[in-house]
C-alpha cells in the first residue's frame, strides 16, 4: 500500500486564512509562465505596450475561471483534481505565424477558436486513450514532465538566460541557495503550516532578504525592479471581442495540430496529478478535463488571449508540501482572477526575482521526478519495460536539451515534437503498443 504522506487530501478544506496562504503558493509559481506567452506573442507581433497589457490581463482573468472550474467541477466540466491552468506554450509557433499573416491577432483567436473543438471532441475519447497508460508509461511521463521543467528551474536558478551578463553570478546564486535552503528546511523540520506553505514562505523571506539587502544596506544586487508595478494600472477589464475573428484555414490546421498536442502533454499532467494527490486518474475524469480545457481555451479565444492548458509545475507544489486539496487551488483561481482584473497584484508578483523562484522552482521540478521514479518503483524492470522507459526518456530529454536538432525539419513536424514531454510521451505510449507483452489497463480502472 502506497505511503500516505499528505497533509491535506483532495476533498479536505484547510481553514480560510491557510487556505489563502496555500493558494498564494500556486499563484506565485504560476504567474510568470501564465504571462510569458501573451508577452512572447505581443513582442513578435510588435503590438503596442497597451494591447501586450491587455493581453496579459485577459489571460491571467481567463487561467482563473478556468483554474476555478477545472478544481472545482461544474456538472460533466472539470479534472475535480488541483489543477492550475494557464497559458500554453505549445500554442506559440502557430500563434507567431498566424499574426505575422495578413489575418493579424484576428486570425489567432479565430484559428483557436475554431480548432479547440478538436480538443472538445477529443474529450469524449479520453476513456480509450487511458487504456493507453499503465504504470510504465505512466511514471515514464511523470518523470518526463519533472526532466523537461528542470532547465526552466535551472535558468531561474541561475538569474535568467545563458548567455545573459549576470547569469549565475554570485548574487543570484547566493539568493537561490538562500531561499532553496530556507524551503528545505521548513519542509523536513517545519510543523503545520510552516511545512505545508515551505514555498510561498521561503519565496517571500528570498524577495525580503533582497529588498532590505539593496534598499536597506545599498547592496547592488541588481535583482529589485519596481518599474513594472509603477506603471501598472490598479483595475483593468479585458474586452470581449477585442480584436475581431479571421478564419485561415492554414491557421486553423496549424492551431489543431497544437491542440492535438496538448491533449498528449494534459492526460501526462492528469496522471501526474493522480499520483501526487494519490487519486485514480480514471477515463472519465480525464474526458471532463480535457473537456474543460477545450472549453476554457473556447472562452480565451472569446476574450482576446490564447489557448490553454494544465500547468505541470504547480504538480511540484503538492508532491513537495503534501496540500493535495482542491478547493485551494480553486482558491488559487480566484486570485488569478484578482490579478487579472487588478493588474498592479501581477506586477508585484511578476517583480520577484528570478533566483527566489529558483530556490523554490529547483525543488518543485525535482519532486516531479521523484513521483515518476516512485510509479516505476512499482514496475517490473525487464528488457521490454527497460526498452520503454529508456529509449522515451532518452527521445525526451534530446528535445529538451538540443532543441536543434529539429531544426532541419518541416515547421509543423517541429510544432508537434518540440516539448520533450510530448516526445517522450508518444514514445512511451508507442513503444508500449508495438513491444510483446504490453500491459493494458482494466476496463474499469480506465472508465469507471
Amino acid at each position: 500500500m502506497k505511503e500516505d504522506n499528505l497533509l491535506y487530501h483532495l476533498e479536505d478544506r484547510p481553514p480560510f486564512s491557510i487556505s489563502l496562504l496555500l493558494a498564494a503558493q500556486h499563484l506565485l509559481a504560476a504567474l510568470g509562465g501564465i504571462i510569458a506567452v501573451p508577452l512572447v506573442i505581443g513582442s513578435a507581433l510588435g503590438l503596442p505596450s497597451a494591447e501586450k497589457v491587455a493581453l496579459v490581463n485577459a489571460a491571467l482573468l481567463v487561467s482563473g475561471a478556468v483554474t476555478f472550474v477545472q478544481s472545482r467541477g461544474i456538472g460533466p466540466i472539470g479534472l475535480k483534481l488541483p489543477a492550475v491552468m494557464g497559458t500554453s506554450f505549445t500554442f506559440v509557433a502557430s500563434a507567431i505565424a498566424i499574426g505575422n499573416s495578413e489575418y493579424g491577432v484576428a486570425g489567432i483567436l479565430g484559428s483557436s477558436l475554431v480548432a479547440s473543438l478538436v480538443m472538445i471532441i477529443g474529450s469524449f475519447f479520453m476513456p480509450q486513450i487511458r487504456k493507453l497508460f499503465p504504470p510504465v508509461v505512466t511514471g515514464t511521463v511523470v518523470a518526463m514532465i519533472g526532466l523537461s521543467l528542470l532547465p526552466v528551474g535551472l535558468d531561474w536558478f541561475a538569474g535568467g538566460q545563458v548567455g545573459s551578463p549576470q547569469y549565475a553570478s554570485g548574487p543570484n546564486l547566493l539568493v537561490a541557495f538562500f531561499v532553496l535552503f530556507v524551503v528545505i528546511a521548513l519542509t523536513q523540520w517545519g510543523k503545520g503550516i510552516l511545512a505545508s506553505a515551505s514555498i510561498v514562505i521561503g519565496m517571500i523571506v528570498g524577495y525580503l532578504a533582497v529588498i532590505i539587502l539593496e534598499k536597506g544596506f545599498g547592496y547592488e544586487l541588481g535583482l529589485v525592479d519596481f518599474s513594472g508595478v509603477e506603471s501598472a494600472k490598479v483595475f483593468a477589464l479585458p474586452s470581449l471581442f477585442e480584436y475581431g475573428f479571421a478564419f485561415p484555414i492554414s491557421g486553423i490546421i496549424g492551431m489543431s495540430i497544437a491542440y492535438l498536442v496538448t491533449i498528449v502533454e494534459s492526460s501526462g499532467n492528469f496522471l501526474a496529478l493522480g499520483e501526487a494527490t494519490q487519486t485514480k486518474v480514471t477515463g472519465k475524469r480525464m474526458k471532463a478535463g480535457i473537456l474543460c480545457e477545450g472549453l476554457g481555451s473556447a472562452l480565451a479565444a472569446l476574450m482576446s488571449t490564447t489557448p490553454f492548458s494544465t500547468f505541470a509545475q504547480n504538480i511540484g507544489i503538492i508532491s513537495l508540501t503534501g496540500v493535495a486539496s482542491r478547493f485551494v487551488v480553486a482558491m488559487a483561481g480566484i486570485l488569478l482572477l484578482f490579478a487579472g482584473i487588478f493588474p498592479i497584484f501581477g506586477a508585484l508578483v511578476v517583480s520577484i526575482p528570478l533566483p527566489v523562484l529558483g530556490g523554490a522552482g529547483l525543488m518543485m521540478f525535482a519532486m516531479i521526478i521523484a513521483a515518476g521514479i516512485q510509479v516505476l518503483g512499482r514496475v517490473e524492470i525487464n528488457k521490454r519495460n527497460g526498452l520503454v522507459i529508456s529509449v522515451s526518456l532518452g527521445l525526451g530529454l534530446m528535445v529538451t536539451m538540443r532543441p536543434e536538432v529539429l531544426n532541419a525539419l518541416p515547421e509543423f513536424v517541429q510544432v508537434i515534437f518540440k516539448s520533450g514531454i510530448t516526445v517522450g510521451s508518444l514514445s512511451a505510449l508507442i513503444l508500449n503498443l508495438i513491444l510483446p507483452g504490453r500491459e493494458i489497463v482494466a476496463d474499469d480502472e480506465a472508465e469507471a
